[in-house]
């Protein structure tokens, strides 16, 4: 059971490919309209469950209970040690480069 005021994620179909707009292009057309948000949880609920939350901003958004404690998880990729060397270029070119 997930508790009421946790912090969540959402998922919607704002609309559906029959209902989007014709002069979207095809590829665009052939898929829904989609929203995922986060929010604090109004009332006690179980992954999966229609819910209801309120967003940072006050704003109240109804959905299907996706996540808990939703986080980031991309990042930059691998470390590139070209970037180092690059960096060292850039910060001499601009902050000095006759030392």
């Amino acid at each position: 059971m997930i508790k009421k005021g946790e912090w969540v994620r959402i998922h919607k179909i704002i609309l559906t490919p029959e209902e989007r707009a014709p002069q979207v292009p095809d590829d665009t057309r052939a898929v829904p309209l989609e929203l995922w948000v986060k929010g604090f949880l109004k009332a006690d609920a179980e992954i999966g469950d229609q819910v209801e939350i309120e967003t940072v901003t006050g704003r109240m958004e109804t959905g299907r209970l996706i996540e808990v404690n939703p986080y980031y998880t991309h990042d930059f990729g691998k470390f590139i040690p070209e970037l180092l060397q690059i960096d060292k270029q850039t910060r001499e070119i601009l902050f000095g480069g006759g030392k």
